[in-house]
């Protein structure tokens, strides 16, 4: 897979109605989240940036944090929306996340579980690797036949069946 050129991203950036200058801009913020992640423990560096959907182009980043206590470490995406809902943002256009390894890696199975509970389906994940060699998914492919918010009545007790 060769790195993501402005050809690429004029392509990837069509398909999912973005400007290509955005999302060059938006990999080099997942890239550059990656350079401050804190995991002295799997060496495994993870950054990413998430495009808000409010029209002017801003990127909210974030790193992994790792804890010694294992489970208490956070991931990229995770801090990524974490930030974004408390500084107000509520819709998202695109997700991109960086690692060092190649082919490029996916979120994790909980990450994806938190992306779907704040972002459409069909918006689209871009996972650069060490490179900046690019794959593209949907969440929805990435997480087919996902349980989101819609799927409950807030507020409503269900009847057991």
């Amino acid at each position: 897979m060769p790195p993501i050129s402005l050809l690429r991203a004029k392509d990837d950036a069509a398909k999912y109605g973005l400007d290509p200058e955005v999302l060059l801009k938006l990999k080099e913020k997942a890239m550059g989240a990656r350079g401050v992640a804190y995991c002295p423990y799997s060496s495994f560096r993870v950054g990413c940036a998430l495009l808000t959907a409010d029209g002017d182009g801003t990127i909210i980043t974030g790193a992994n944090v790792e804890c010694a206590s294992t489970p208490v470490g956070i991931c990229a995406e995770r801090c990524a929306l974490g930030k974004a809902k408390t500084e107000g943002y509520d819709k998202f256009a695109a997700l991109a996340v960086a690692t060092d390894i190649s082919p490029p890696a996916s979120p994790c199975g909980m990450c994806r579980q938190f992306i779907r509970e704040f972002c459409d389906l069909n918006m689209p994940i871009f996972m650069y690797d060490k490179d900046g060699s690019c794959v593209v998914r949907t969440l929805e492919e990435l997480l087919p036949m996902s349980f989101g918010p819609d799927d409950l009545k807030r507020g409503e007790v269900r009847e057991e069946l």
